[in-house]
């Protein structure tokens, strides 16, 4: 039963994460928090305030309606901290030097400056690493240990934690927290858009190797595909402007006659309307992590292409296997394999969906973890 507003608490909660930068599964990333709070509060007599770091704070308070602070003037980030009766940290993959020496000492200082200011912290569904600098461990430990709650997205990332040198029984395994993000409520969403019966193929690509190659082989591979099945490939940039431009690359490798058959989703910004446009697909061919994650949580077959450890961790949870990597990639080998994936698409749901519909429910076991801490 909900709970009459004279016996709801409110609880301000600041969110640090890589907000604001026009990655779309960084973005369904907080959305999926602030919607997990909002129920998980509801069902604990609690009312979240979120208080969100982000580059572009004004877009972010628009977009999600919530408040925001300026994630690099420190000023910004110690008043929110100061008004905020807690720290999450996450989700996303925020504790890796892959990037850049500088990304772990970000996050870890948010998570210092609530502890020293004596707000409890909550890590809430991270991909941790990779670390490939070791003198970051005790680093990453110490903070850690201060925690009130700590949850990773995969084992992978908790076995890291565990070398690091913190308790395995500590370390909460969930689902990124973009498995439990829901449709708009006035979302359409239908088996194909074509009008022609043609399966519609959403693709998600980034920019990797220096030289392309990558794209060049996939771009092979699309066109591999088209020639033995007619299909409708549909782009979806989830990095803005810099996945546009990846995807406008293949698209220029392939044939002219091909081109036809190939459109990009510009209007899909929000989140949830990108999750729209993956749920009309009926295979994903993803590079992007949250394109894949899109996909399954829509029951949508996927195809991995790696480039991080991440995508092969999140494909595991699936018992699955990326079908190339930047490294290794087999244009015929890999339109092969798509075709007799949309060939074989129901099985695929059938076998996948118990899978599916468990990380669904476990996406939200840390906003439960968090809303409880609270009522506590």
């Amino acid at each position: 039963m909900g709970k009459t507003a004279a016996t709801v608490a409110s609880r301000t909660i600041a969110v640090s994460g890589y907000y604001g930068f026009d990655n779309s599964g960084d973005e369904a990333v907080l959305q999926s928090i602030l919607l997990a709070l909002e129920e998980q509060g509801r069902e604990n007599g609690i009312r979240f305030d979120p208080i969100v770091l982000s580059i572009d704070p004004d877009k972010t308070s628009r977009v999600y309606g919530v408040k925001s602070a300026h994630r690099m003037k420190l000023a910004a980030v110690l008043g929110a901290l100061r008004t905020a009766d807690g720290l999450i940290s996450g989700g996303g993959s925020l504790l890796q030097d892959e990037t850049g020496v500088k990304t772990i000492p970000y996050y870890l200082a948010i998570l210092n400056i609530a502890q020293w200011l004596g707000k409890p912290t909550f890590v809430y569904s991270q991909g941790i690493g990779p670390v490939h600098r070791r003198w970051f461990y005790p680093l990453i430990r110490g903070t850690f240990r201060k925690c009130e709650y700590i949850s990773v997205r995969d084992p992978e990332s908790a076995d890291l934690l565990q070398r690091m040198g913190l308790p395995r029984e500590c370390i909460d395994i969930v689902p990124d927290p973009v498995m439990g993000l829901p449709l708009k409520p006035d979302a359409v969403v239908s088996e194909s858009d074509t009008g022609t019966g043609e399966p519609v193929i959403g693709v998600s690509v980034r920019f990797w190797n220096q030289d392309r190659s990558e794209l060049a082989a996939l771009a092979r591979a699309l066109q591999n595909l088209l020639v033995q099945r007619p299909a409708r490939i549909r782009f979806l940039p989830f990095h803005l402007p810099a996945d546009e431009a990846a995807s406008e690359h293949v698209i220029s490798l392939l044939d002219e006659p091909y081109r036809r058959y190939v459109s990009i989703a510009k209007d899909a910004a929000h989140p949830q309307d990108m999750l729209a446009e993956v749920g009309r697909c009926q295979l994903l061919i993803g590079m992007r992590l949250h394109s894949l994650i899109y996909a399954a949580s829509q029951c949508v077959p996927i195809i991995g292409i790696s480039y991080d450890p991440k995508i092969d961790q999140f494909l595991n949870r699936l018992d699955m296997k990326a079908a190339a990597s930047t490294s290794r990639f087999d244009p015929a080998l890999f339109a092969n394999h798509a075709l007799d994936v949309l060939e074989q698409s129901e099985r695929w749901k059938r076998e996948k969906a118990p899978a599916i519909e468990r990380l669904k429910s476990d996406a939200q076991r840390p906003a439960k973890q968090i809303a409880q801490f609270f009522k506590g």
